[in-house]
């Protein structure tokens, strides 16, 4: 939180707020969880040790391993990303590293979103550090987190476990199952739009097309 705030509350060379982040990040209204990450994790002890530069940055950033969130993202594509980073920096050296990264990786960037990488620069370093990096991610490689949920609670409620708690306080078994269905519904959406490619996408403007005249 500390790090999406970062523009709002310093200066910098490239600013971003809340609402630039929400736009440039949702690109469907139900897609909108976000893997949070952030650059450098290493120990209080061996900051010093380490030579940090933009490039060091955006490979930790990108790592599975920064991520605060239990799925890998090489096993989905990014919508859309932003990367905030603090300290002193070039915005030439931050502009080649984004593009480097999205060419290098291209298949794991849906190529139908172009330029899906957002990057803001704030010119002040979190206290102990010479510059860091904050990940936001909208990837669909978390859709593994809501299957892992669906399937724990597909197993309970098979059960019928601690059920009574919530129908004693006046809920149905409906609600459960509409529930269920919507979660699976959410990870099919995400699995459609990681299958999803340009070819698609200019197939359903032309159909529209035809049917326009």
């Amino acid at each position: 939180m500390s790090g999406v705030t970062t523009c709002l509350r310093f200066p910098g060379q490239l600013n971003s707020d809340l609402r630039k982040l929400a736009v440039n990040m949702v690109p469907f209204p139900r897609l909108h969880f976000f893997m949070p990450g952030f650059a450098p994790l290493t120990s209080r002890g061996s900051q010093q040790y380490r030579a940090l530069s933009v490039n060091e940055l955006t490979q930790q950033a990108f790592d599975a391993k920064n991520m605060m969130a239990a799925c890998d993202p090489r096993h989905g594509r990014y919508l859309t990303v932003a990367l905030i980073f603090r300290g002193r920096m070039s915005m030439k050296e931050v502009d080649e590293q984004m593009l480097s990264v999205q060419s290098k990786n291209s298949c794991y960037f849906v190529e139908w979103i172009p330029n899906n990488v957002k990057t803001a620069v704030c010119d002040i370093p979190p206290r102990g550090l010479k510059m860091s990096a904050t990940f936001v991610g909208n990837s669909t490689s978390i859709q593994e987190l809501f299957k892992r949920v669906s399937e724990q609670f597909t197993a309970m409620f098979r059960r019928k476990a601690f059920l009574h708690w919530y129908t004693g306080e006046g809920m149905d078994e409906m609600e459960f199952t509409e529930a269920e269905s919507n979660m699976n519904d959410l990870v099919s959406e995400y699995q459609q739009y990681q299958d999803a490619s340009a070819d698609d996408e200019d197939e359903d403007d032309y159909e529209e097309y035809e049917r326009d005249e």
